[in-house]
C-alpha cells in the first residue's frame, strides 16, 4: 500500500489554501497603489462577467493611485459600477477615458478593519489546511483497513501533522507580515 498519492494530493489542497490566501493579501492595500488590489473585479461587459485586467490597462502612474484604461471607451460606465460595489473604500474619478483611483491615506480606525479583514482571510485558509489534513488522515485509516502497516500508518499520521503545522505556519507568518505591512504608517 503507497500513501504517496494521499500526501501529494494533501499537498497540493494545502498550497491551493496558502496561495489562495497570498491573493487576498494582495487585494488589501497599504495606502501603497498596487494593481492586484483591483485587477480581479468583475465587470459586467458584452453580455458577460469579466475581470477589469482583460477590460482595460491597469496602471500605477505613481504610488497613490491606480489608472484603469479601459480597451472600448464604452465599458468606462459598467467598470465605474463595477469599481463602486467592490466596497475598496474609494471613490474613481473618470477623465475621459482614463478611470482614476486616488488611493487615500489610511485612518487608524480602517487600518484595523483591514487586519481584521486579514485575520478572517488567514482563517478560512487555515480552515481549509485542516479539511486537507482530515482528508489525508481519513484515507490514510482506510488504507490502514486496506493492509496499510501499523508503522507505515503512524509515519503518516506524524507526517500529515508535520504537514498540517507547515502550512498553518506560513499562514500565520503572511498574516503577522501583511498587519505589520497595514499598522506602518
Amino acid at each position: 500500500m503507497d500513501t504517496s498519492n494521499i500526501f501529494s494530493k494533501m499537498n497540493q489542497d494545502m498550497n491551493k489554501s496558502i496561495d489562495h490566501v497570498m491573493s487576498e493579501f494582495s487585494s488589501l492595500h497599504t495606502g501603497k497603489a498596487n494593481t492586484s488590489m483591483v485587477e480581479s473585479i468583475t465587470v459586467d461587459v458584452y453580455g458577460s462577467a469579466m475581470k477589469l485586467r482583460d477590460v482595460a490597462a491597469i496602471t500605477t502612474p505613481d504610488a497613490r493611485t491606480i489608472q484603469i484604461q479601459p480597451w472600448d471607451k464604452s465599458t468606462c460606465a459598467p467598470i465605474e459600477k463595477a469599481l463602486l460595489e467592490a466596497k475598496l473604500g474609494i471613490t474613481p474619478l473618470i477623465t475621459g477615458e482614463l478611470i482614476r483611483l486616488p488611493i487615500p491615506e489610511l485612518s487608524g480606525e480602517r487600518r484595523e478593519e483591514l487586519c481584521k479583514m486579514a485575520q478572517g482571510f488567514a482563517e478560512q485558509s487555515r480552515i481549509g489546511v485542516r479539511a486537507s489534513r482530515k482528508e489525508a488522515m481519513d484515507a490514510l485509516k482506510e488504507a490502514q483497513k486496506e493492509g496499510l502497516p501499523e508503522d507505515d500508518f503512524k509515519r503518516g499520521e506524524k507526517d500529515v501533522q508535520k504537514n498540517t503545522d507547515n502550512a498553518v505556519g506560513k499562514i500565520n507568518d503572511a498574516l503577522l507580515a501583511k498587519e505589520s505591512d497595514l499598522r506602518k504608517v
